[in-house]
């Protein structure tokens, strides 16, 4: 998810919400020009006159600064930051829900607003320990997680269905995945980069189930003219395995593997420099807020899928050099 910001944002209520998104001292970042074409055709041709009566399609202006906005909390904001989009975030999914043609959008959109909550839940303060009962022993100290929010991630996630096309996508992804030395289950990823569609498209450019970039694209080998390799699930699959082993190699574990997968590895050194650190938690409250999610929910993931912990995803396996 190395730009796993709001998709596209269709429409807004035509009222304020209630709880106002915090103000970011970010430039305007340029919108998709097609997404927003795309999405007020379709808003125009196909949206139900009760949903124009109760929204209206976004200006320009009003679009790419809520795309601003988020890309920055994500960015650079806190959870405290992300989380204050959460009901204009809601409110345009019901919106979009309502469009016949903007399913994939609305998927794409309902994965962040998964992280939007996520950062609610993450930034209310901890309850406070209980009151010690005289002549008791008191309870352990419990040690920091290896990868903070994790169980976050395992309660939000619990019970919650696989994507309608995991049947379809998932053993073909996990096959290219173990074709590349990795564990099966890190195909997984697939869900939360893009929910597992194919199609799905960030405003700044990334594509596909692994949502790679252009740049990213190409130096891993894949054409992003048509067709686009990022759309294709096997491409984009083993392509994605060979990026992770890549920065397994270089930062010695699955977490910080992720972490560097989504926020690029040059920060992910760097930080472990300035903090001489060695491991994903001696970095993790100085990742960008998208990160400090996007690892635990990937980890969580796994786990509820394929019942593998974090700390049991073995390292990448060697594959054999074919002969010339």
């Amino acid at each position: 998810m190395l730009a796993s910001w709001l998709l596209a944002t269709m429409a807004f209520a035509a009222t304020p919400p209630a709880a106002p998104a915090p103000q970011n001292p970010a430039p305007t970042a340029p919108a998709d020009e097609d997404l927003y074409q795309v999405g007020k055709a379709l808003f125009d041709l196909y949206a139900p006159p009760e949903i124009k009566a109760q929204y209206e399609f976004v200006s320009r202006e009003q679009w790419n600064g809520l795309l601003s906005g988020i890309q920055t909390a994500l960015a650079t904001g806190s959870l405290t930051d992300l989380a204050g989009y959460e009901q204009q975030v809601r409110d345009t999914l019901d919106a979009l829900r309502a469009i016949p043609g903007t399913e994939d959008i609305a998927d794409w959109l309902a994965l962040q607003l998964d992280e939007i909550e996520a950062a609610k839940e993450a930034a209310q303060p901890p309850a406070p320990p209980p009151k010690p009962i005289p002549g008791e022993k008191p309870p352990p100290v419990i040690a920091a997680p290896a990868v903070p929010f994790y169980d976050l991630w395992m309660r939000r996630l619990h019970g919650r269905p696989a994507p309608a096309r995991a049947a379809e996508l998932m053993p073909g992804l996990k096959a290219a995945f173990a074709a590349e030395g990795l564990p099966a289950p890190l195909a997984w990823l697939a869900e939360v980069e893009s929910g597992l569609n194919p199609k799905a498209r960030s405003p700044a450019g990334a594509r596909g189930l692994y949502q790679f970039m252009p740049a990213t694209a190409h130096e891993l080998g894949l054409s992003t003219v048509l067709p686009d390799d990022r759309t294709d699930p096997m491409k984009s699959a083993h392509a994605s395995a060979q990026m992770l082993r890549r920065l397994h190699t270089r930062f010695g574990s699955w977490p910080l593997a992720l972490a560097a997968y989504n926020a690029g590895e040059g920060r992910v050194s760097r930080l472990l420099t300035a903090k001489r650190g060695k491991t994903y938690a001696d970095i993790a409250t100085d990742l960008p807020t998208e990160t400090r999610l996007y690892v635990p929910k990937v980890l969580a993931t796994l786990t509820l899928r394929e019942g593998i912990a974090p700390e049991a995803l073995p390292a990448p396996a060697r594959i054999a050099t074919p002969t010339k």
